[in-house]
């Protein structure tokens, strides 16, 4: 549920704050006043095109804040699917700041990507306006809707046949990139012989390039090595007149008569004790490491060639040596296919015919229940249409299977079909709906779908297009209904829409000399009564269009109240 939305600085608003409720939530206002502004401001929250035009003028930078409530296992589970920490309370705090052309985006204070912002959103909040509605016409998104309505049946036989369609469509690939001409296929087994000679002559060990690198960089430099190690070496032990053993010697020495009359003396002389012995371990290691550098002009050779062929290999085969032997593997799969080339492809051609066999299969029983639950969709769809003031309306969907088409959704082609007028034949919606119909159809869509679609908010821009009077009432109607089960905000201009709200905001802009702001609130006490008797009657309110609007308050109350 949407609990807040915080605005900042974004076109006409300088700052605003609202905080929704639960059931309907409608926003009305003078045209102009900036209603759009309301639902653009929610849509650039959760990921929307930004421009640095949309920054209040003078300012330098706009904020947008919603602040949801997760308030189910799935909305949590969902948001932690995408990589995002949900506290105990199930707030989700969603912000987006716009500066210069540039935006930001967070997600409970981690900054998060526009792609990673719209998929949180849509778990959280489904906007539909007219510019909307054209998706709701698109056949895939018609096979969606379907799915979701015929439920976990569906649901569970889509994903085997995704999974089917994976495997043969990995191998219908595989197939097509045989190489047919019998000339090319020989070129080809050559050119993969040579390379399997080649990393297999090589013999190569796991960690060999390690240990031959670091040969070759201690021969290239062992003159470099040798001649330090014997200047430290000398001044350890072998440099005559005076060197680091011959020093320490002569300090024991020094001291040696002391050993047993003080315990701080013996302390030192154990410690003089130590250092001799360890310079003399010193002097050995180094003498042992001198003696290890003797290289001969044939050994370095050897090293620097096998340097060589190894970083040949890797470049053209792996970039280490495991990937050396990976590409291997692939190379002698191939060699094998390409030497018994007919046996291959006509063991590949079976699995191939056995994978689509058994989509064919998954998809005919997606295909039944997809059809099963179409005939219970339009029927619940006829009667929800009804509701909403369509008379002697006729609404379809059409089911219909196309198994040289396979897909990963299956093989059904769904269209929405309906004839608004007796005598008139049943048309697709894109060819038939006006905007205004269209969005109607949205709302009986998403009525009928309630139980089923487990987001929680939901926004209608523009629900009101192109209807009044009994046509209003029962879009209101409906809209009340929906929102008994989700979170509803719509944006109206019809008095009979605004009178069902649980919640009723309205959108005001105020002018001085210097600058013009657009302001959001709530209204309390008889500002609904004001705000009705506006929407009825324009500009001049009269006591009987104020009486007007309480009776239809009324009437919403007691229509609410029996839900």
């Amino acid at each position: 549920m949407l609990i807040s939305e915080k605005v900042k600085d974004l076109a006409l608003i300088r700052s605003a704050e609202t905080e929704f409720g639960t059931g309907l939530n409608i926003i009305t206002g003078e045209t102009g006043a900036g209603k759009s502004l309301v639902i653009g401001s929610v849509e650039l929250a959760l990921g929307g095109k930004a421009s640095s035009q949309i920054v209040r003028h003078g300012e330098d930078e706009a904020m947008v804040e919603l602040v949801f409530e997760a308030a189910s296992e799935r909305e949590k589970e969902e948001m932690r699917a995408q990589g995002i920490e949900v506290d105990d309370d199930g707030l989700i705090i969603m912000t987006r700041k716009i500066r210069e052309g540039r935006s930001t985006a967070r997600i409970n204070g981690s900054t998060v990507n526009a792609s990673l912002l719209k998929r949180a959103a849509s778990a959280l909040i489904d906007i539909h306006g007219q510019r909307d509605q054209m998706g709701l016409l698109q056949r895939r998104n018609l096979t969606g809707i379907l799915d979701r309505y015929a439920g976990p049946d569906a649901e569970e036989s889509l994903k085997s046949v995704a999974e089917l369609y994976r495997s043969y469509r990995e191998i219908r690939e595989e197939i097509d990139r045989d190489i047919s001409d019998p000339g090319e296929r020989k070129r080809r087994q050559d050119l993969i012989t040579f390379e399997v000679s080649e990393i297999e002559q090589a013999e190569l060990t796991e960690g060999e390039d390690e240990e031959v690198e670091q040969r070759y960089a201690l021969m290239k430099n062992s003159k470099k090595i040798a001649e330090s190690l014997s200047e430290a070496l000398g001044a350890l032990s072998e440099n005559t007149g005076g060197n680091a053993s011959d020093y320490i010697g002569k300090a024991s020495e020094s001291l040696a008569g002391l050993q047993g009359i003080d315990k701080k003396t013996d302390a030192v002389i154990g410690r003089l004790s130590e250092i001799e012995a360890l310079t003399g371990d010193l002097s050995i290691e180094i003498g042992d490491i001198l003696r290890s550098m003797d290289f001969s002009e044939e050994e370095f050779a050897e090293c620097e060639q096998r340097l060589d062929l190894i970083n040949h290999l890797k470049s053209k085969y792996g970039r280490t040596i495991p990937e050396i032997y990976a590409s291997l593997e692939e190379k002698q799969a191939e060699l094998k296919k390409l030497s018994d080339h007919d046996s291959f492809m006509a063991e590949l051609n079976e699995r191939l015919d056995k994978e689509k066999k058994a989509l064919i299969k998954e998809s005919r029983k997606l295909s039944g229940i997809r059809s099963e639950a179409a005939a219970r969709l339009q029927g619940e769809m006829r009667e929800a249409l009804g509701d909403l003031n369509f008379e002697n309306v006729e609404f379809q969907i059409e089911v219909t299977p196309d198994e040289e088409t396979l897909t990963s959704d299956g093989c059904d082609r769904v269209a929405f079909l309906i004839s608004l007028n007796k005598g008139e034949k049943l048309m697709p919606l894109e060819d038939v709906a006006s905007g205004g119909e269209l969005s109607r159809i949205m709302l009986a869509l998403k009525t009928v779908l309630a139980d089923t679609d487990d987001i929680p908010t939901l926004i209608f821009d523009e629900i009101d297009t192109g209807i009044s009077g009994r046509t209003a009432e029962k879009v209101a109607e409906k809209l009340a209904v929906l929102s008994r089960r989700r979170q509803v905000i719509a944006i109206t201009h019809l008095p009979q829409i605004a009178a069902m709200a649980d919640h009723h905001f309205v959108i005001e802009k105020t002018s001085d000399d210097s600058s013009t702001e657009t302001s959001v609130r709530e209204l309390k006490g008889d500002e609904p009564v004001e705000e009705l008797s506006r929407l009825l009657s324009g500009s001049e309110v009269t006591g009987a269009v104020r009486e007007n609007a309480r009776e239809m308050l009324a009437f919403a109350e007691k229509f609410k109240g029996k839900l």
